[in-house]
């Protein structure tokens, strides 16, 4: 069973950066692709990034592109996010996902690729 726990959410001014933390239990953490998602209240959940389980590979939406990194420590089995130049819009419930091998036929970016999901943490920016 894996077990996935964001952590790292709170209250941010427009601007500002943020570092969310998604801890994992699965023994076999690198071979995971790894990815974030978020919901805004009211909104559809939409890919914000991910990254390939050896980390030399990364994807990014579009929304966030240029200001979120993803990273990832396989040996504290954890991935990050780090958020900067926050925008209001950036609000919502941010969720951590793991994709299991064996791989689907679905891309990265789409939330039928993974298999296992975090509670999710709130991460609100203010203007």
């Amino acid at each position: 069973q894996v077990q996935l726990v964001e952590s790292g959410g709170g209250l941010v001014q427009a601007g500002g950066s943020l570092r969310l933390s998604c801890a994992v239990s699965g023994r076999t953490f690198s071979s995971y692709r790894m990815g974030w998602f978020r919901q805004a209240h009211g909104k559809e959940r939409e890919f914000v990034a991910a990254i390939w389980w050896s980390g030399s590979s990364t994807n990014s939406g579009d929304s966030v592109k240029g200001r979120f990194i993803i990273s990832r420590d396989n040996a504290k089995s954890t991935v990050y996010l780090q958020m900067n130049s926050l925008k209001p819009e950036d609000t919502g419930v941010y969720y951590c996902a793991a994709d299991l091998p064996p791989w689907r036929v679905v891309h990265i970016t789409a939330e039928g690729a993974y298999d296992y999901w975090g509670q999710g943490t709130q991460v609100t920016v203010s203007s």
